[in-house]
């Protein structure tokens, strides 16, 4: 098992297209999610994850961002989550296990930070999971890769058929 980050922060919001807040601490569910965010169900898109890095570019842009601000549940340092392919594995904390099920997202509606600089990154480098195993997650708690196999791939096109055909956005 490689230990490959940390996590910097969690988010999380009771309502959709509403600012998520950081907390400490966060319970993880199996197959649903983390407890208390809107995001959270039966579906594959459980939880988001970003990386510092990829706030980094949004804030070296002039933008006043930072952990929580793309609408990611968890956001990580340490970690590349740019490299690391749709089917790895991830433990988060003590025993919370996730698995990697998409890579980027088609964003219907353009958020404000599209709207202040032209582009966003979420599309791009935000990060999709399904919890597996459930279990209690702090800011500070090690994230560890556990398995990986599959591609690194970009599915735009299969995401957006999806999608349009669920009314998901």
């Amino acid at each position: 098992m490689e230990e490959a980050g940390r996590i910097l922060a969690i988010s999380i919001s009771r309502h959709r297209r509403i600012k998520k807040t950081n907390v400490p601490n966060a319970r993880l569910i199996e197959n649903f999610g983390i407890e208390g965010d809107a995001h959270a169900g039966n579906w594959t898109r459980q939880v988001s994850l970003m990386s510092l890095v990829s706030i980094q570019k949004m804030v070296d842009q002039g933008l006043r961002v930072g952990p929580g601000d793309f609408a990611e549940n968890i956001t990580t340092d340490g970690i590349d989550l740019l490299e690391i392919p749709v089917g790895t594995k991830l433990f988060l904390g003590e025993g919370a296990l996730i698995e990697i099920t998409q890579i980027g997202k088609v964003c219907h509606t353009p958020c404000a930070i599209y709207y202040q600089v032209g582009n966003c990154i979420f599309p791009t480098e935000g990060i999709f999971a399904r919890v597996l195993s459930g279990g209690e997650i702090q800011v500070g708690d090690r994230i560890k890769i556990t398995e990986g196999a599959g591609t690194r791939e970009e599915p735009v096109a299969s995401v957006a058929s999806i999608e349009t055909g669920k009314g998901l956005g």
